[in-house]
C-alpha cells in the first residue's frame, strides 16, 4: 500500500504539471466528437494559450511547451494505471478493501454520516480519526476515487488516443465524443485535485510528520 502510494503521488504530480501545460495549448472545451477554433466552445478557460492561433482575448501567447507535456502526462498516466491496477490486484487478494475501507453498514446510515460531516467541518479531533483506521467519510471518500475518479480518468484520457479509439472505438462513443471526453477529462481531474488538497490539508490537522512518516516507515509513535 504503501509503495503504490508514493508511485501514486508521483504520478499524480507529473499529470497535474503535465495537464495545466497541455490544457494551455487550448483552453476551450466542447462536446460531441469535434471542436476547434471556428466553432462556439461550451465554455472556455479565462487563461492565455500557447498557441497563437486560439482566440483566448490576450493580446499575447504563452511559450509553447506542448512537446514534452505530452509526453510526460501520458508516460505518467500509465504510471498510475498500472500502480492503480497493481493496487486493486493485492487490496482483492489480502482483504484489504473489505477489512480497511468498506464502511459498516452501522455507518451507513444517514445519522452516522451526518454527524461525520459535522464533525469534519468544526475540525474537531474526532474528525482525523484513528492513525491506524478510517473513518466514515474517509473510506466513502477513498471508494469513490479509487473505483470510481480514477478510473474514469484513465478511461477518459484513453477516449482522447486516437490509436486506442481505432482500436476500442466503443471507449470514445460511449461518453458522447472525443472532445466529451476531453471535457469530462478536465472535470474528473479537478475533482481528483480537489481531494488532494483536501487530504494534505487533513493530513496537516492531524500531524504531518507522524502521518508521513507512517507512510515512509510503516511505524509511527501516536500521542493520544
Amino acid at each position: 500500500m504503501r509503495v503504490t502510494h508514493w508511485l501514486t503521488s508521483l504520478a499524480f504530480v507529473a499529470l497535474l504539471v503535465s495537464g495545466v501545460e497541455v490544457l494551455l495549448s487550448h483552453p476551450r472545451f466542447y462536446w460531441g466528437e469535434t471542436g476547434n477554433v471556428l466553432e462556439t466552445p461550451l465554455f472556455s478557460i479565462p487563461v492565455p494559450s500557447s498557441r497563437g492561433t486560439v482566440p483566448t482575448g490576450y493580446d499575447y501567447v504563452l511559450p509553447d511547451q506542448n512537446g514534452w507535456s505530452r509526453y510526460l502526462h501520458i508516460e505518467s498516466a500509465w504510471l498510475l494505471a498500472f500502480t492503480g491496477l497493481a493496487y486493486l490486484l493485492v487490496g482483492y487478494s489480502t482483504g484489504q478493501f473489505r477489512s480497511h475501507l468498506m464502511p459498516p453498514p452501522s455507518e451507513l446510515r444517514w445519522s452516522a454520516a451526518r454527524r461525520s460531516i459535522a464533525e469534519h467541518l468544526r475540525f474537531s479531533r474526532a474528525a482525523l480519526g484513528d492513525p491506524w483506521s478510517y473513518n466514515t467519510l474517509q473510506r466513502l471518500a477513498y471508494l469513490l476515487v479509487i473505483f470510481g475518479l480514477v478510473p474514469l480518468v484513465i478511461w477518459t484520457g484513453l477516449a482522447m488516443s486516437p490509436g486506442f479509439t481505432a482500436t476500442w472505438p466503443a471507449t470514445v462513443m460511449l461518453l458522447g465524443g472525443k472532445q466529451s471526453a476531453r471535457t469530462l477529462h478536465f472535470f474528473v481531474s479537478i475533482a481528483l485535485t480537489v481531494f488532494v488538497f483536501v487530504h494534505l490539508g487533513m493530513l496537516v490537522l492531524a500531524g504531518f510528520t507522524t502521518r508521513v512518516r507512517a507512510m515512509i516507515t510503516g511505524h509511527a509513535e501516536v500521542h493520544l
